[in-house]
């Protein structure tokens, strides 16, 4: 019966029956919303808020974030697989004369999604960290 004991429950049915809301209502409720949109909901926001320059820069990165973890909920990525992320750019990148061994890519990546989670958390989708 979870954490609610026998008394509140009571107190409570005479309560929802008042405002005409069944526990089945709260249920349904609860199950047909998502806590956040996915990535591939949100990223396209996010990218048309950004001016020219940071689109660019972050771009490719959001836009592989969505190829990654698009159907799932923006607060759901553990940062271990943002870790497995980092690492697989890396892998994937292009090793040029001037390469500092994914250095750059990890960095612009990371500053990508800070730029994605700080706009989640102010448009109240998550919350900040404590």
């Amino acid at each position: 019966m979870g954490e609610a004991g026998q008394a509140e429950l009571d107190a409570a049915r005479p309560l929802l029956e008042r405002m005409g809301v069944s526990p089945l209502d709260l249920l349904e409720d609860v199950q047909g919303r998502s806590a956040a949109p996915t990535f591939d909901d949100y990223v396209p926001g996010v990218m048309a808020s950004l001016t020219a320059g940071t689109r660019k820069s972050y771009g490719t990165y959001l836009h592989r974030a969505a190829e990654r973890w698009g159907s799932r909920p923006v607060g759901s990525v553990s940062p271990s697989e943002i870790r497995t992320f980092l690492a697989d750019l890396v892998a994937a990148m292009q090793v040029r004369r001037n390469a500092r061994g994914g250095r750059g890519t990890q960095e612009n990546a990371i500053a990508a999604l800070r730029c994605l989670y700080r706009r989640a958390t102010a448009d109240g989708l998550m919350r900040g960290a404590a």
